[in-house]
């Protein structure tokens, strides 16, 4: 179908092309492209070689070019490569005016830059279909652009969102380290020592010991269920349940009489199950390992409360997984905990960890499991001790760890060592 001259001019009023730059030395070739692009509605500018179209495009840059092949001086190749080179945000189209018509000559003009080509003499109907397509090319371009404009402002609001939350999970990981004051601490001729090792910026195990008088000593080793924020909240929660620098509001901590002294395994797993059960809309529970020890007689009381089975490690080697399982804490009410009861020798060792060991990932096969812990153990050097023996251990963990995943789970352990009295 025909196009009218009415259809012309409102397409050139609604497309993106509306200026169009005409490069040629022939005056006359000018006013007649120029004539033809006025009628349809388009503004022009004029230019009779490259260095002044250049210097044009360089204050203002046309949203369509016609330019001549052949020019004195830069001509029609020169310039399209020069006018690709400005910086600009906007898409500008370029079409070659020539008499050429080889393919080399056309492979020529592509490769500098050109998106068309017309033959002269130039055919008015000819024309305005090539500006027309034009014309759609650049609505694209330029709706792209604008997207990626759109993009790119929010990508930096996200940015911006994100190095708030950054600063603010930094913060809370400081917070959460408090929760540690110390990594080891001697008590009498024994030694209890903590690894945690957050997988991201904060994390939901906790480890910890206290002791309200001389001879005896807890420690515990808790996993939140879930990871980030919630779970972190919730182990700032339990530190302070467990507070080694607050004995007097400690739950683990009996304040009847005279004299401070640790209260039951198993009385404290019950309390903590009902503060957490108490509390409406929270849905977290967790595992624990909460033990007690006599440092006199070496009589050790322990509630495992659905955390892995803590490793015994005699002093002649010999290594046994003890406990009775359990329900995790904050499950159901009144649930059942049961104690284990042991007593523990001169040289004798216990060590309480997370699943972050267990179900590490593990190069040959999907997890450590506690068969493969007894290997990590077996590894460190029999003479090394306390933190220095779980920073070991650890390190054997990421040995074996498969290198195709990272790891996505907290890794935390304490470990008691009893040198009697």
């Amino acid at each position: 179908m025909r196009t009218t001259e009415s259809q012309i001019r409102t397409g050139a009023q609604s497309g993106s092309v509306r200026t169009v730059l005409v490069v040629d030395d022939s005056r006359l070739q000018r006013r007649i492209l120029g004539a033809m692009l006025k009628k349809w509605g388009f503004d022009v500018i004029e230019a009779e070689s490259g260095d002044d179209a250049l210097a044009i495009c360089e204050v203002a840059q046309p949203d369509l070019i016609l330019s001549d092949w052949m020019m004195p001086g830069m001509d029609g190749l020169d310039f399209c490569r020069a006018f690709h080179q400005l910086p600009s945000d906007r898409y500008g189209y370029f079409i070659l005016l020539t008499s050429k018509s080889e393919k080399i000559e056309i492979a020529q003009g592509l490769d500098a830059g050109a998106d068309d080509f017309l033959t002269k003499p130039v055919s008015a109907e000819e024309l305005r279909a090539r500006i027309s397509a034009g014309d759609r090319i650049v609505a694209m371009q330029r709706e792209l652009s604008d997207k990626n404009r759109i993009i790119g402002e929010t990508l930096g609001r996200l940015q911006a969102v994100y190095d708030s939350i950054d600063r603010d999970l930094q913060q809370a990981r400081k917070i959460q380290q408090s929760l540690v004051p110390r990594l080891s601490q001697d008590f009498g001729a024994s030694r209890v020592s903590l690894l945690l090792k957050p997988c991201g910026h904060i994390g939901g195990d906790l480890v910890g010991m206290f002791t309200p008088r001389d001879g005896q000593v807890a420690f515990y080793s808790i996993d939140v269920s879930g990871h980030g924020i919630t779970s972190a909240l919730m182990t700032a929660r339990l530190g302070s349940y467990l507070s080694p620098n607050y004995v007097d509001q400690n739950l683990g901590v009996d304040h009847t009489g005279d004299n401070l002294r640790l209260r039951d395994p198993l009385a404290v797993a019950e309390d903590m199950n009902a503060r957490l059960l108490a509390d409406r809309g929270i849905e977290e529970y967790f595992t624990m390992a909460y033990a007690t020890v006599d440092l006199t007689t070496g009589l050790l009381r322990m509630v495992q409360a659905g955390h892995p089975h803590p490793l015994l490690i005699r002093a002649n080697g010999a290594m046994d997984f003890i406990g009775k399982g359990g329900m995790p804490v904050g499950l159901m009410p009144q649930a059942p905990f049961g104690v284990t009861e042991l007593t523990m020798m001169p040289g004798d060792r216990l060590l309480l960890y997370t699943d972050g060991f267990t179900e590490a990932p593990v190069a040959g096969r999907a997890m450590l499991e506690p068969e493969g812990l007894l290997q990590l153990v077996g590894r460190c050097p029999p003479d090394q001790l306390g933190q220095e023996w779980l920073e070991d251990l650890f390190w054997n963990l990421t040995e074996v760890m498969d290198p195709d995943q990272t790891m996505d789970d907290d890794v935390s352990a304490t470990l008691f060592e009893f040198n009697g009295n």
